[in-house]
């Protein structure tokens, strides 16, 4: 079902998406037998593309018999079920579905003469239908089908008076010859990489989702015990955010690679391009000081911010420290530098952090579409500015002067 919101000017009982989707969730959980599972409509087909499964988080059992299937998903079920976070656990519907069971007693039908076959071509008939006769309209041709109304087929007892006639010129009941009974089976076979599998679905709320997956595992592993030739698989948006935490582990290095070797060429010191570098290890530090205090979540979004932010860092401690060194070569000595440089260059350094700042305030108070990619991204951009700035102002003078000090006595021995 998909469900159209009101603007959100308009909402009366939530103020958030979290909070309405938590009070929609309590009043299904008081109808019986329904199974809900939030999500929207492009996450709902990019999670389906990904895994096969429409929740965040897919576990899925490879196995031959339904019923351990169902033992062990029951299992995983209940683990999850303890890990914080988790919300729609729902496990896929294997079993439920009756089936009429016919049971031919064949010292019975032996006794009478009757044959296994003929019982079976008059349950054949009755229940599933049989092609009787033929009729003709001109050219075509319709095939005229026998069987027992419906609301005979949904009843017990009509099948069990079926009547079956006997080679002696008897007449018997069904039931006397076969136990005629309704049996629970499976309402689906689910199969993957030719192997049955079913499912267990879950969704993460008020949590990341990388930390949820790990501890959920941990559970699992401890508390559910696979027989010898079952799989047990996790699937789920984890996946693409594994995979992009693992390009990013090796981006951002290479980032802060190339940074520093651009500062080395720009100033030609080992010593100046670590001082100016110093700007990326505070910035971290308000980016996520950031995402703690705003309730965000590490993810992709968020670490592509903290890329954008490296930039803006580095660029601010290159301004402070080629204007020293331009002071510097103009014959000032080191204190007058350091004072005068940082005095001068306050406004282009604010500038510069505050364009970005400003620029990003609308997308930290979004409350539109794509919000929630929005906001921590935002979020680490802001926070990390605010404390490199706070450096590059206050303490980036202090360790250029410290550092070029030995520099300077050099030059006046």
């Amino acid at each position: 079902m998909i469900v159209s919101l009101k603007p959100r000017e308009e909402w009366t009982t939530a103020h958030s998406k979290e909070e309405l989707v938590e009070k929609m969730r309590g009043a299904l959980e008081k109808l019986p037998a329904v199974a809900a599972s939030f999500s929207q409509p492009i996450a709902l087909r990019v999670d389906e593309l990904v895994s096969g499964v429409k929740s965040a988080i897919g576990i899925k059992i490879f196995g031959d018999d339904l019923d351990t299937l169902k033992q062990k998903a029951d299992e995983v079920a209940r683990a999850l079920s303890r890990v914080r976070g988790a919300a729609d656990v729902n496990i896929e519907k294997v079993s439920g579905l009756a089936y009429l069971e016919v049971d031919i007693d064949r010292d019975k039908i032996a006794r009478y003469g009757v044959n296994v076959a003929d019982i079976n071509e008059i349950i054949e008939m009755a229940v599933g239908g049989k092609e009787a006769s033929r009729a003709f309209e001109g050219q075509k041709s319709f095939g005229i089908t026998v069987r027992y109304p419906e609301s005979y087929r949904n009843d017990l007892e009509p099948i069990r008076n079926i009547l079956v006639d006997t080679p002696g010129g008897a007449h018997l009941p069904l039931g006397q010859l076969a136990r005629v009974y309704l049996k629970e089976g499976p309402a689906q076979i689910s199969r993957e990489s030719a192997q049955r599998r079913i499912v267990i679905e879950c969704n993460v709320t008020d949590r990341d989702i990388g930390s949820f997956v790990k501890e959920a595992q941990q559970r699992v592993d401890a508390a559910v015990k696979l027989p010898p030739g079952y799989l047990l698989t996790w699937g789920g948006q984890f996946e693409n955010q594994q995979r992009a935490m693992r390009r990013f582990a090796i981006v951002m290095p290479l980032t802060l690679v190339t940074i520093f070797i651009l500062l080395f060429s720009s100033f030609n010191s080992l010593k100046q391009a670590l001082l100016v570098i110093t700007g990326v290890p505070s910035s971290i530090i308000g980016g996520i000081l950031a995402l703690i205090l705003g309730h965000f979540n590490m993810s992709v979004s968020a670490s592509v911010g903290f890329i954008a932010l490296f930039g803006v860092a580095v660029l601010n401690g290159v301004v402070m420290v080629s204007y020293f060194n331009e002071l510097r070569r103009r014959g000032q000595p080191i204190e007058h530098a350091v004072i005068q440089g940082a005095a001068l260059r306050l406004r282009p350094v604010l500038i510069t952090a505050l364009v970005t700042a400003l620029g990003l305030v609308p997308m930290l108070f979004a409350t539109g579409p794509g919000n929630e990619i929005q906001k921590p991204l935002a979020a680490v951009v802001i926070g990390g500015l605010l404390s490199s700035t706070l450096l590059t102002l206050f303490v980036l003078p202090v360790l250029y002067r410290w550092s070029e000090r030995e520099t300077e006595s050099e030059l006046v021995q």
